[in-house]
């Protein structure tokens, strides 16, 4: 009975370990930054204001995902916070200023239909594709990925970027995206 009821708690404790949000070792694709983007509102809430979200690949230790966030826009008060080996750090605070007469939310983005993770994690593979296609590099790795939103807060000009860099390091190859996922340009 003692052995049974062991095998029981290993395998609860492997599933749950499995399916837990292990934001380091997600694939750089739509299904593991949608897990990222989960991660990131249990942190922080569904209803957080961002002005910046960036995901940094290293191999040693996996993602690296930045946040500039705030619940209370008006409060015109931002906190700095980085997700390294699914342990959250705050970095700083940041006092945010904005011209007279304009609200702080507008110059910030939330994570919902126009702007998730999902659809940035979607055009890492099409951007490792587009590479594979266009410069015949296999295996490149995200270097860095993130949501550029305008400093005048007009979200027709948000933007997704990517770099990926080939598995040897090297170039850096630069797409960036509308939010509709056209292509704006490539770079490198």
């Amino acid at each position: 009975m003692r052995t049974f009821n062991l095998s029981i708690i290993f395998t609860l404790l492997v599933t749950f370990l499995s399916c837990g949000g292990n934001t380091s070792n997600q694939t750089a694709n739509a299904e593991g930054f949608s897990t990222i983007e989960k991660a990131i509102k249990e942190q922080f809430g569904n209803d957080a204001f961002y002005t910046d979200l960036t995901i940094t690949y290293n191999a040693s230790i996996g993602n690296i995902i930045g946040v500039t966030v705030t619940k209370a826009p008006e409060s015109l008060k931002m906190e700095q916070w980085n997700l390294t080996q699914d342990n959250w750090q705050q970095n700083s605070d940041i006092t945010i200023e904005i011209p007279e007469g304009t609200q702080a939310a507008d110059f910030m983005f939330q994570l919902d239909d126009n702007i998730n993770l999902s659809k940035l994690g979607e055009l890492v593979e099409q951007s490792k594709t587009q590479l594979e296609a266009d410069k015949a590099l296999k295996n490149t790795k995200l270097y860095n990925a993130f949501i550029k939103y305008p400093d005048n807060g007009d979200m027709n000009n948000a933007e997704y970027t990517v770099m990926l860099q080939p598995e040897n390091g090297g170039t850096t190859f630069t797409y960036s995206y509308k939010l509709n996922g056209e292509l704006i340009n490539m770079d490198y």
